[in-house]
């Protein structure tokens, strides 16, 4: 069975699609191939990978991307996950091409003490974990 291609797109690729993307590979691999992007590449956010080890997933080799117009329109799901994203969005010429959107706080303009922020981070990867979980078992 050939695999269905999800497109996770932020604005900068380096929190909320890294994380989607970690939790995709290691919950839906099988049925799955993942690619994230974002609008922009901020580069990969330290945080996200700390609170992605945390979870016990390393996404610490993984690059940030900038939108690839080829794999949007090969992908089956494109799935933004920040408001930005999903009002920029690239258009997406195939009509095949099934688009949605998960919005999630950007955990990166979380302020306070260093443990207040990576709280955030956390509540924002509990929830994006929550969401592809359903995503899996759905069997989109």
């Amino acid at each position: 069975m050939e695999k269905k291609l999800v497109y996770f797109l932020c604005t900068g690729n380096s929190c909320r699609s890294q994380m989607a993307d970690g939790f995709l590979n290691e919950l839906g691999s099988e049925q799955y191939e993942v690619k994230s992007a974002g609008l922009e590449a901020h580069g990969l956010n330290p945080r996200a990978v700390k609170v992605m080890q945390e979870a016990g997933l390393d996404i610490s080799q993984n690059s940030s991307k900038t939108i690839d117009p080829e794999l949007l329109n090969k992908a089956t799901y494109v799935i933004t996950l920040c408001g930005h994203a999903d009002e920029h969005c690239p258009v997406i010429s195939n009509k095949n091409v099934i688009k949605w959107h998960w919005g999630f706080d950007d955990p990166a303009k979380a302020t306070g003490t260093e443990e207040e922020i990576m709280d955030k981070f956390r509540e924002v990867r509990d929830s994006i974990k929550a969401r592809i979980q359903v995503f899996v078992n759905e069997g989109m």
